[in-house]
């Protein structure tokens, strides 16, 4: 069944949440920090102004910080790097609270919720704690670096009743509703292959000439759970091609991508069955099968294919479906369609997230599931991690969604996670 916007999380009060926040704590095993925020400020109301921190100062951190519409305010920023939060306060022409540690902004701000945006390595323990603290989320995609972070924070949302919105803002696009839905409810036809751009995957970590690390830049938390390697600016701002930070253009574009296939397909809630290179490589091709009754998925594309979509081969017609626009073969096939930036919030100032963030606004208020929920983030997300996973093994590997464990393949598994520097560990 697909997640809907009409659906509710169950309402509660303060004081059935810090009750719930300290068992939920205990049981998987977080470290309790409770500010005394959570036991003074309730859930905001329709007419409540939301308060706003940002976990990440970076380019993408910036352009969301401008994003944010009436009714959410940013009030607050916290970035390991002194020298990124300096730059933003000027660049916004502002004077927010900065940050060195997230954790000094739980406890010392009055925030109803955080943006994430930090590298995706480091992007799993501070929504679990901003989850802990009582807080809402959202999440920059790709939502996770590894399988396993995903289902942590699915459960930790369900269990602490937050509201949690991954990026993927294709989700809120009505011309990709429009065209998702199309799909799925059988106009093309028996959909007989989907084509998807293939998206490049991370290489290994190579060792880089060590550098000083510069004043106010606190390279252990920015490590997070990874190991605490020698400092390179290299690093830091090219972490997405490494596979311990990232896991490349395959999670990065893929994870709008394969959402999308994923959302056309009625798969947003599972997964694939079964995956298989087709080329050897990290940036190999991959053949993807959901299930018996569903297409195969081929990775086949150049670059140069709709990196934030797919193209579906129907027995009527062949539709491509892109961030805010749409082809058919044969022209015309679909009528009715939404026009490309609808009421111009797709297009010009604003177009990168605005309405997304408002949906998520709006969720916060009302307490129902936002359009691109936790849960559908990570499994975009995971299916993206799938593929690297099948290229760096180079054979057929098979996938339970269910258990969200590859079958009878132990090797496969051990793919699933990593290790995490102690202080950085998540829930057993």
């Amino acid at each position: 069944m697909m997640i809907s916007s009409k659906c509710p999380l169950p309402k509660f009060s303060r004081r059935t949440f810090v009750g719930g926040t300290l068992a939920v704590a205990s049981a998987i095993g977080l470290p309790m920090f409770l500010p005394a925020r959570v036991l003074g400020r309730g859930t905001p109301g329709p007419n409540d102004e939301i308060r706003i921190g940002f976990i990440g100062c970076g380019v993408r951190g910036r352009q969301l910080m401008d994003q944010v519409p009436a009714g959410g305010r940013v009030v607050a920023i916290a970035d390991c790097n002194r020298q990124q939060m300096t730059e933003t306060l000027q660049q916004k022409k502002v004077t927010w609270p900065t940050y060195p540690d997230y954790r000094q902004m739980f406890d010392r701000e009055q925030l109803d919720a955080v943006v994430v945006a930090t590298p995706d390595h480091g992007r799993t323990l501070p929504c679990l704690r901003a989850m802990q603290a009582g807080l809402d989320i959202y999440a920059e995609k790709p939502l996770t670096a590894y399988v396993r972070e995903g289902r942590v924070l699915v459960d930790a949302a369900r269990r602490l009743n937050r509201i949690f919105q991954v990026g993927t803002q294709g989700r809120t696009m009505e011309i990709n509703r429009y065209c998702c839905e199309f799909v799925r409810d059988g106009h093309l036809g028996t959909v007989k292959k989907v084509l998807a751009v293939c998206y490049p995957g991370p290489r290994p970590y190579q060792a880089l000439p060590e550098e000083q690390i510069p004043k106010g830049n606190d390279w252990d938390i920015w490590c997070g759970p990874t190991l605490l390697r020698p400092y390179s600016s290299k690093l830091q701002f090219g972490w997405m091609q490494v596979r311990d930070y990232s896991g490349g253009e395959m999670t990065n574009w893929g994870a709008h991508g394969v959402d999308q296939i994923q959302w056309a397909l009625g798969k947003s809630l599972t997964g694939p069955t079964e995956l298989r290179p087709l080329t050897p490589g990290p940036d190999g091709k991959v053949s993807v099968r959901y299930d018996a009754e569903t297409p195969e998925v081929s990775f086949e594309l150049p670059m140069t294919g709709p990196m934030a979509g797919g193209i579906f081969i129907g027995e009527d017609c062949k539709l491509e479906i892109n961030r805010n626009k749409f082809s058919s073969n044969p022209p015309g096939f679909l009528r009715n369609a939404p026009p490309p930036g609808v009421q111009g919030k797709w297009e010009g100032e604003g177009w990168i997230a605005r309405p997304h963030i408002q949906n998520w606004l709006d969720c916060i208020r009302s307490r129902e599931l936002p359009n691109a929920d936790v849960e559908i983030g990570h499994r975009s997300v995971t299916t993206c991690h799938l593929i690297n996973i099948t290229r760096e093994l180079g054979r057929k590997l098979r996938w339970n969604p269910e258990t969200e464990q590859f079958v009878d393949d132990p090797e496969a598994n051990l793919f699933l996670d990593r290790p995490r520097r102690t202080g950085y560990e998540l829930p057993v």
